[in-house]
């Protein structure tokens, strides 16, 4: 096994989770999510994730205690599916390989309502409204920008199925006759 963390990150309803889950079960890892774990805040606190996201703007220890979660799980053993947790990584010297998987706009949006619920019109505003929040709160809190941050393998899983997208990070992360 390789000594580096396998993060997964990518923008809302890219397929960076399912294919996660896949790829940790290929490989015998432990997933972890942060979206996982953002969500089960918003329901501890009995607020939506639009909710929580606002309140993070206002309070950094959201986040930090979020993010700083991650950083403590980071092992070769597990495989962390966050936007944000391979960049922090990387700047806290982790070996990690950086995969992000993303995916076109209204692919992404199609998906998400169909996960959560709600007209594709009102997941694309509640989308762009949550993900201006996040990259204003990475800049603010890490000086993170992600788009600026260069993954160490980029799937476009607009029109791969989610076995495709798994099977391309297994290909990487653990090439045939290769180790991890």
């Amino acid at each position: 096994m390789s000594d580096r963390v396998v993060t997964i990150g990518g923008p809302p309803g890219s397929g960076k989770s399912t294919a996660g889950r896949t790829v940790a079960s290929e490989l015998g890892l432990e997933f972890v999510s942060a979206g996982e774990l953002f969500r089960s805040e918003a329901r501890r606190r009995g607020i939506s994730l639009l909710e929580l996201s606002a309140l993070a703007e206002q309070d950094p220890s959201i986040d930090r205690a979020l993010d700083e979660e991650m950083v403590r799980r980071a092992d070769p053993s597990r495989l962390l599916d966050g936007r944000i947790t391979g960049p922090l990584l990387r700047r806290r010297g982790v070996p990690t390989q950086y995969v992000v998987v993303t995916a076109e706009d209204r692919v992404r949006w199609n998906r998400l309502a169909g996960r959560d619920g709600g007209t594709v019109e009102d997941v694309a505003v509640q989308t762009k409204a949550r993900e201006a929040s996040e990259r204003d709160r990475y800049r603010r809190y890490y000086a993170i920008d992600l788009p600026k941050e260069s993954p160490d393998l980029l799937v476009d899983s607009s029109e791969l199925s989610p076995g495709e997208v798994a099977r391309r990070i297994v290909e990487f992360v653990a090439p045939p006759g290769g180790t991890r």
